[in-house]
């Protein structure tokens, strides 16, 4: 049988379909709730008086898209159409989207938002730095190129050190530049596979953005261990499991690794290490 016709394939292709037709369903019921909302004077527009429903219509904010109406249509009713990402900033801009509301609709349109290169400017979550140093637990804060934002006295206790001994903490940097990392971390070789891996589905939204570009660059010119499994391009999600660490005074540490992503900063992750 060809491989075509592996019935667990086909299978797979269809429950893909599937999801896939439940996103777009998803997206065109979103699209039309948010244009409900926004006012025609709020976009430049007189508002009218024979508007039979509240909000733009449908060819108004095709028109200020930049895209046919019978496109936008389509994109409402959810059939299949390619949108490319700056059509779907301009909608976001167009309907007035709040930035949980944005990041949503690029969820639901499955690519990465052009614009989402701002995030990095803004400051960490309110209270986020606070509940980094209240967690007992080792914790840390990591952003989309896995720059430590914020981490907590525990955390620094068990890497010995770091992040405080470096100017501009990044984990992959210790992971795979770092001597010390290969003495502290248990099986460093597996672990070193798996977290390029996990790199590489973690930072797929930002592939094009320069900060992430000049890590990888780095890591793939100075790490011949990073190129080695960067080029395998393996796959896999961040999870957690079992982590062991070498401390050089307490022995071998073993911890189960949590991890949150912020609900507005998408591109930030809360790190805990937890014992038992």
């Amino acid at each position: 049988m060809a491989d075509s016709d592996n019935p667990q394939q086909v299978s797979s292709r269809q429950a893909e379909g599937q999801a896939r037709s439940v996103r777009r369903a998803a997206l065109g019921d979103f699209l039309r709730s948010v244009r409900a909302r926004v006012s025609p004077e709020s976009v430049g527009l007189p508002p009218g008086t024979r508007r039979r429903t509240p909000g733009l219509r449908r060819e108004e904010v095709a028109q200020l898209s930049g895209i046919s109406v019978t496109w936008y249509t389509w994109i409402e009713q959810g059939r299949d159409v390619s949108v490319s990402p700056a059509v779907w900033a301009r909608l976001a801009a167009v309907l007035h989207l709040t930035r949980a509301e944005r990041h949503y609709l690029f969820e639901l349109a499955e690519c990465a938002d052009p614009e989402h290169g701002g995030e990095l400017a803004e400051p960490l979550p309110e209270g986020l730095q606070d509940c980094v140093h209240s967690i007992e637990a080792p914790a840390y804060v990591l952003d989309r190129c896995w720059n430590v934002l914020a981490r907590n006295e525990a955390l620094l206790h068990l890497f010995d050190g770091w992040p405080d001994r470096v100017e501009r903490p990044n984990l992959l940097r210790y992971i795979f530049l770092d001597p010390a990392a290969q003495q502290l971390v248990v099986d460093w070789e597996t672990r070193a596979r798996r977290v390029v891996a996990e790199f590489r589905a973690d930072v797929a939204p930002y592939a094009e953005e320069p900060d992430v570009r000049e890590m990888i660059d780095t890591l793939l010119r100075e790490s011949p261990v990073f190129a080695h499994w960067w080029r395998r391009q393996t796959v896999v999600e961040r999870e957690g499991g079992s982590r062991a660490f070498r401390h050089p005074r307490r022995g071998v540490l073993n911890y189960r690794q949590i991890t949150f992503r912020s609900a507005i900063r998408p591109d930030c992750k809360l790190v805990m290490l937890l014992t038992g």
